[in-house]
């Protein structure tokens, strides 16, 4: 048959050479070097702080049937007076699937494990540690004060990296039933200038105790993990 419009010569058609080629998937593979690793990394904040997020709303919702129930108008004139009362908060409003009563393994990794930002090792130690059954796993603790009592969350249990501000957080509830961080000189809720004072002071400083100021950096910033 012939061809009306005329014959195409294959053989005359542009292609890429080999070293063409080459060079193509090597500006690939080098683009993909620098901006693969920073994806995964933002997608991996964006979840711990998802589960965070998460937990924070029930352990809101939990406070605030606690009171609800007993007709009260703060956590201590509810009954969470004692760590024995806070023992029984959580086995009442939280399905626990794991009491590792006061020992911190296998609900939390390994206390030499944790570290923060910047290596610094922090302590962990805590009255009682669970896991609950969407995987938070957390040690707590009675203080009875204005902050009632403190939580160290490790948002994926036992797993890396075991850094305080990525996937543990030390989270402080007060008496009034509201939800900070530590460091408020009049409670509850904290001023953004004293959560911004406790995380440069404590959650990334690679002297002293202390590494709280992580969970309050995130409420600072609406639930985006930017440090």
């Amino acid at each position: 048959m012939c061809n009306a419009g005329g014959g195409r010569n294959l053989s005359s058609t542009p292609a890429f050479t080999l070293a063409e080629v080459l060079v193509t998937l090597g500006i690939i593979g080098v683009v993909s070097a620098m901006t693969v690793p920073a994806l995964m990394q933002n997608h991996q904040r964006k979840t711990y702080v998802t589960q965070l997020h998460k937990f924070y709303n029930e352990l809101s919702q939990a406070l605030l049937q606690y009171q609800t129930d007993r007709n009260a108008l703060n956590l201590k004139e509810a009954g969470l007076n004692s760590q024995e009362a806070l023992d029984a908060f959580f086995k009442e409003y939280f399905k626990v699937i794991n009491d590792c009563g006061n020992t911190q393994t296998p609900c939390l990794a390994p206390a030499s494990e944790y570290k923060n930002i910047v290596g610094r090792a922090i302590g962990t130690g805590c009255n009682a540690y669970i896991t609950i059954a969407d995987g938070n796993s957390f040690g707590y603790s009675y203080s009875g004060g204005a902050v009632l009592f403190h939580l160290y969350l490790d948002t994926n249990g036992q797993k890396g990296p075991n850094i305080a501000g990525r996937d543990i957080f030390a989270i402080y509830v007060y008496n009034n039933g509201l939800i900070d961080d530590g460091g408020g000189a009049n409670g509850a809720p904290l001023t953004k200038e004293e959560r911004e004072a406790s995380f440069n002071s404590n959650c990334i400083q690679s002297t002293g105790s202390t590494w709280f100021g992580c969970f309050g950096k995130i409420l600072n910033d609406n639930w985006e993990m930017n440090y």
